[in-house]
């Protein structure tokens, strides 16, 4: 390779090059969606659903316009080592009765810059049949425009918020006032999340 003449400056890598504005999607195999109750008030009981899906429109000049958009299948829940029968309880009428509401999705309504990389993002929260505001706090983890191999641009997320569960109408087990015999109220959702977007500059040319 020739030497580089006086005041010439080479490229950047495409990997330096800005995060590009538009439609990304959710790479799933580098997604998680995990929750925490408190059980009984000793630990914070953890499960997650391993369906989902998201879309999310996003210009890193311009966070507040950003959007997303995202669908979990209720029956993809999943249990560390449960009983036999718990899980299928925990999908039955007491609870998240999936046969008769098998979709949980949140559409944003709006996204509030907190910092560089931080906001919090306000949306649709429709659970159990029932749709409320609910707000998350997220973190943008840094991203590029492409790489030889993986020639799309890539961003990724982490996010977390909490929610009462009886105000989507599943108060089962709620600990009475002053207690906390039973599953609290209170779910906290954690989310990781990287997503796929438009096609790297000059890729397969």
């Amino acid at each position: 390779m020739p030497a580089l003449a006086a005041g010439e400056q080479q490229a950047p890598p495409a990997a330096a090059a800005p995060v590009p504005a538009g439609a990304y999607t959710l790479d799933k195999s580098h997604a998680s969606l995990t929750f925490t109750v408190s059980h009984l008030g000793f630990s914070l009981y953890t499960a997650q659903f391993t369906r989902f899906d998201a879309a999310l429109q996003f210009d890193p000049a311009k966070p507040e316009a950003g959007m997303v958009e995202a669908t979990i299948d209720a029956n993809s829940l999943e249990l560390p080592a449960p009983p036999e029968g718990f899980t299928e309880t925990m999908k039955g009428p007491q609870w998240l009765d999936t046969a008769k509401y098998p979709t949980i999705t949140f559409k944003s309504t709006k996204v509030e810059p907190t910092g560089e990389n931080t906001a919090t993002i306000t949306g649709d929260f429709s659970l159990h049949g029932v749709t409320k505001p609910v707000t998350l706090e997220a973190t943008y983890n840094g991203g590029y425009a492409g790489h030889p191999m993986d020639p799309h641009a890539r961003i990724g997320f982490s996010a977390e918020g909490t929610f009462k569960r009886s105000d989507f109408g599943i108060a089962y087990g709620v600990p009475a006032p002053g207690t906390t015999m039973g599953v609290g109220d209170e779910i906290r959702v954690m989310i990781e999340a990287e997503f796929s977007g438009p096609p790297l500059a000059g890729a397969g040319e």
